[in-house]
């Protein structure tokens, strides 16, 4: 099984990509990890570029992929995915569970994020999460992946969509 999970930032992306890597037992890739070095310093575009290839080419059976990255071969992991899950909670529920996981990682880096990046919610990223993640721009692009690939993607709106979609696939609900 090969899976995307697009959206927004604080959905739970991250969180579900963890249950579906775990059940399907495939390896999971967090490309906030590919991104971020310690001290969140951003690595070179070749270099994500060469990890994001890397990971794809010596797991031809099945990965779990986490994150938008547009420029880190988008259109080969949506091409290969099985399936594609759009999480596209809406900005004030997506505002809360950030502030909910900076909350339980406060002063450490959580699993799915770079050793040396700790957790934080400052203002940047919360206009990120409210305004700047959301625009005309960037929303034409995670609808064209509905439009693209209609017959594998599964969009993911509320915490009560997310529950089903969980037992669907007989995964663990909560964090």
């Amino acid at each position: 099984m090969k899976i995307a999970l697009i959206g927004h930032s604080g959905s739970g992306k991250s969180t579900l990509a963890k249950k579906l890597s775990e059940k399907y037992r495939v390896p999971v890739l967090y490309l906030d990890t590919v991104h971020w070095l310690p001290g969140w310093q951003e690595r070179e575009r070749e270099d994500e570029y060469a990890i994001v290839k890397a990971f794809l080419d010596e797991n031809p059976e099945g990965w779990v992929i986490d994150g938008n990255y547009t420029k880190l071969l988008r259109e080969r992991r949506l091409e290969e995915a099985d399936k594609i899950i759009y999480m596209s909670f809406n900005r004030v529920s997506c505002l809360w569970r950030a502030a909910k996981r900076r909350k339980k990682y406060a002063g450490r880096s959580r699993d799915s994020m770079t050793e040396g990046c700790n957790e934080r919610l400052h203002g940047e990223f919360i206009k990120w999460i409210l305004f700047d993640s959301r625009t005309k721009e960037r929303m034409e692009k995670f609808n064209s992946v509905l439009s693209e690939y209609p017959e594998k993607t599964v969009v993911i709106k509320s915490q009560r969509a997310l529950v089903r979609f969980e037992n669907e696939e007989g995964l663990p609900h909560g964090e």
